[in-house]
C-alpha cells in the first residue's frame, strides 16, 4: 500500500531549510566610516531596494545582526571597536568588506589605516571599487546568500572550521611566524602584526 503525499508537503533536510531561512533574513550591521557608507545607504533606497533580498533591516545594535558590512577605511583606533562589535554579534555571522579601503587599505597606504580588515576579523565577501556602486553591494549580498545556502548547518558546524586565513593571497606566507599573533577575541582568523598595541 503506497502512501499518498499531498501537494503542499515539502521534504528537505533540516540544514537546507535553516540555510534557506538564514539567507533570506540577513540583518546587516553597517560599519560605515567613509564615502562607501553613502553607497551602502543608496542600496536600501527605493531605486535599488535591498529589501527585495531580505536584507533591509539594518540594525545598529550588534546583538540583533548577523551580517557586518564594513564600508570605508578603518583607522587603527577603530579596530578595537570593530572587533568588539564583531564579537557581540551572535553566531552564525558573516562579513562583507565593502570597497578598496576596507579590503586593502585603498589609497591610504599609511601606518594609521588598516591595510585590509581581514587581518582582524574573518571576511566572507570582498567588494572592489572606490566606492563600489550599489549594484555591486547587492551582488555581494547575493553571493553571500549563495554561500550560506551551500555551506551552512543548523548548529553552525562550519564556523568551527574558521582556523585558517581566508583573505586574498597568501599574506601569512610573507610574514615570519614570530610576527604573527592572534588578535584579541575568540575567533581564529584575526591576525595582526606584533608591533601593534593590544587592547583589553
Amino acid at each position: 500500500m503506497a502512501l499518498k503525499v499531498d501537494d503542499n508537503i515539502f521534504v528537505s533536510k533540516l540544514d537546507d531549510l535553516a540555510n534557506w531561512v538564514r539567507k533570506h533574513s540577513l540583518w546587516p550591521m553597517p560599519f560605515a566610516t567613509a564615502c562607501c557608507g553613502i553607497e551602502l545607504m543608496a542600496t536600501a533606497s527605493s531605486r535599488y531596494d535591498l529589501a527585495r533580498f531580505g536584507s533591509e533591516a539594518m540594525r545598529f545594535t550588534p546583538r540583533q545582526c548577523d551580517l557586518m558590512i564594513v564600508a570605508g577605511r578603518v583607522a587603527m583606533k577603530m579596530v578595537p571597536v570593530m572587533q568588539r562589535i564583531w564579537l557581540q554579534m551572535p553566531e552564525p555571522k558573516w562579513c562583507i568588506s565593502m570597497g578598496a579601503c576596507a579590503s586593502t587599505g585603498g589609497v591610504f597606504d599609511t601606518y594609521s589605516v588598516v591595510q585590509g580588515i581581514d587581518r582582524f576579523i574573518p571576511v566572507d565577501v570582498y567588494v572592489p571599487g572606490c566606492p563600489p556602486r550599489p549594484e555591486q553591494v547587492i551582488r555581494s549580498v547575493l553571493d553571500l546568500q549563495e554561500k550560506i545556502q551551500k555551506g551552512g548547518t543548523i548548529n553552525g558546524r562550519e564556523f568551527a572550521r574558521r582556523d585558517t586565513y581566508e583573505g586574498p593571497g597568501d599574506r601569512l606566507g610573507e610574514l615570519d611566524p614570530s610576527e604573527v599573533v592572534i588578535a584579541p577575541g575568540n575567533f581564529a582568523t584575526g591576525k595582526r602584526l606584533r608591533g601593534l598595541p593590544l587592547v583589553s
